[in-house]
């Protein structure tokens, strides 16, 4: 985590700004963003020590605010702060904390920069320890780590997916789509495959207790006919 070396201009700034980021590329891009964040925060719901968006804009410097140079990352993450609704994130005004993990879609129009301009930014700038992009479309993905002031390819484990020191997970494919996966390979679920397996596993467990019961009906039929038989005076052993 980096922090912001504080001035009178900065501590002059506003800190309640609102986000201002262009339209989404594509749907694609859209799923994508919902989908990280939908896994990341059922995976981590008990903690109230991270913030985690996309789509949203980071202030962090006077001249970017002067020169309105506001186009955010697709999906970050900060870790040790206050889990709670933003309009932005104004890194003077969150004790000068920049993100820990960012995550860009590429597109026709953004892949140049950000292979190139925001990597330097994340970089030197942000001083983010850990940088992913992944193309929605032709599923390009890599990752780097900071290592020495320098960002450094995270090499893949043998199922392509590629470790983040900071989450304590793996980002990886699946279904072409960017997933997470726990130090076991266990896939993070969503809510919704959550909620799916839930219903799922109860569905089976009434199958198998409707299953149960007519089985001991039946078995109380066949009793029943048995003593019947017998006092007939009829050996159901003999039928």
């Amino acid at each position: 985590m980096t922090t912001l070396d504080f001035t009178t201009e900065t501590n002059s700034l506003p800190t309640d700004l609102w986000s201002d980021e262009p339209l989404f590329e594509s749907d694609l891009h859209l799923r994508q963003i919902i989908l990280l964040l939908d896994c990341l925060d059922w995976l981590w719901q008990e903690r109230q020590d991270y913030y985690a968006t996309g789509h949203l804009t980071i202030y962090y410097s006077p001249s970017q605010l002067k020169k309105r140079e506001f186009d955010g990352p697709d999906f970050f993450v900060v870790l040790n702060a206050e889990k709670r609704p933003r309009k932005s994130w104004v890194v003077w005004g969150e004790g000068g904390k920049f993100p820990d993990v960012i995550v860009e879609l590429l597109s026709d129009s953004t892949a140049k920069i950000d292979r190139t301009q925001k990597k330097a930014l994340y970089q030197n700038t942000f001083c983010t320890s850990e940088y992913f992009w992944f193309d929605p479309d032709t599923l390009e993905f890599q990752g780097f780590r900071l290592i020495n002031a320098e960002y450094e390819a995270i090499a893949p484990n043998t199922l392509g997916h590629l470790w983040s020191e900071q989450l304590g997970l793996y980002l990886g494919l699946l279904d072409r789509k960017l997933r997470y996966f726990k130090a076991s390979g266990e896939l993070v679920p969503t809510s919704q495959e959550v909620a799916l397996e839930a219903q799922e596993r109860e569905n089976r467990q009434r199958q198998r207790a409707e299953t149960e019961l007519e089985l001991n009906r039946e078995r109380q039929r066949t009793n029943q006919l048995v003593q019947r038989l017998r006092e007939l005076g009829i050996d159901p052993d003999e039928i």
